[in-house]
């Protein structure tokens, strides 16, 4: 069975962590709209596609994946490479060396033999715009997503192609998975894409959306389950067959910081939906390396089953 995901951020890699201790061919296509922390510096200092995104999806896939995620995320603490994760560095010199982001994976992806394929949505550098509810245009996904005005709608600052192999698999699926990652700047930041939704609506696959656990300020604020649906279909110009929705809470004490952060658990309004929809406790909780908060995420496993059970 032939799965591609389309997606960026956690949520992507996330999903992948769990499909590939099933018996599936998984593809992945990555969007290449991060402008945060060491991949944006890396874009703008090198010209080179963020590589953030890529790199969480390689250590998803991997088979030593405790190693790999302990080499390609360790983070300088000082000097000129502070904040920069390994993985981005060897990510953004394979495509100074090898000329695109899309050749860079696919030499490392045959180093590292890992299970599927990863593939950047697009090699072109490209923003992502957005026109608020107060009539202002707003560039670059950071700025974006910290401004805190609704968005209206969200479109690329230049048409770019997706890359031809990202367009095959999703030609070639059983089953297209959008998401979980945030709406605008994981999900439909891949949909505007030339070649992308065209490929998805051609497809004879199923397409399942996986919502997000929570809203996500200066994105989602306020948004429910059927507004999320809304605008992913907008984008994608055709519905999509199923629907993933968490049910789950997580313990108060986290779920209150979260809310003091000005997120929310997404509202499931079922009654405004008339999809399938799929809802289960897809959530756990975890401790981030990094910074030592607990974290709500999808739970790998429940997610990939919940999939599978859709083909199934």
């Amino acid at each position: 069975m032939k799965v591609v995901a389309i997606g960026g951020g956690t949520g992507l890699s996330t999903l992948l962590r769990g499909l590939k201790n099933f018996n599936v061919d998984i593809t992945a296509v990555v969007a290449v709209t991060d402008e945060g922390g060491s991949s944006g510096i890396l874009r703008r200092e090198l010209k080179v596609p963020p590589p953030g995104d890529v790199r969480n999806n390689f250590i998803a896939l991997s088979e030593n994946e405790e190693l790999l995620e302990r080499i390609f995320n360790f983070r300088f603490k000082d000097g000129s490479l502070k904040g920069h994760a390994v993985g981005n560095i060897i990510l953004a010199a394979l495509t100074k060396i090898t000329g695109s982001l899309s050749m860079a994976v696919e030499k490392l992806s045959e180093l590292l033999a890992i299970k599927g394929r990863i593939f950047p949505v697009s090699d072109e550098l490209v923003r992502l715009v957005a026109e608020m509810d107060d009539g202002s245009k707003i560039v670059g996904e950071t700025n974006i997503t910290s401004s805190g005005k609704k968005i209206e709608r969200v479109y690329l600052d230049k048409d770019v192609k997706a890359f031809p192999e990202a367009v095959k698999a999703i030609l070639e699926s059983d089953i297209t998975i959008l998401g979980p990652g945030s709406l605008y700047t994981s999900v439909i930041a891949n949909l505007l894409v030339s070649g992308v939704k065209e490929a998805i609506k051609k497809s004879n696959a199923s397409v399942v959306y996986i919502a997000n656990l929570m809203t996500q300020p200066g994105e989602t604020s306020g948004m429910r389950l059927s507004d999320h649906l809304k605008e992913i279909e907008k984008y994608l110009e055709r519905e999509v067959d199923f629907i993933v929705a968490n049910s789950g809470k997580p313990p108060k004490e986290v779920l209150d910081r979260y809310t003091s952060e000005g997120y929310e658990m997404l509202q499931l309004d079922l009654e405004n939906i008339d999809r399938e929809v799929i809802v289960g406790h897809f959530l756990k909780v975890i401790r981030d390396p990094f910074d030592e908060k607990l974290k709500v995420r999808h739970d790998p496993e429940k997610l990939a089953r919940s999939i599978l059970k859709i083909v199934g």
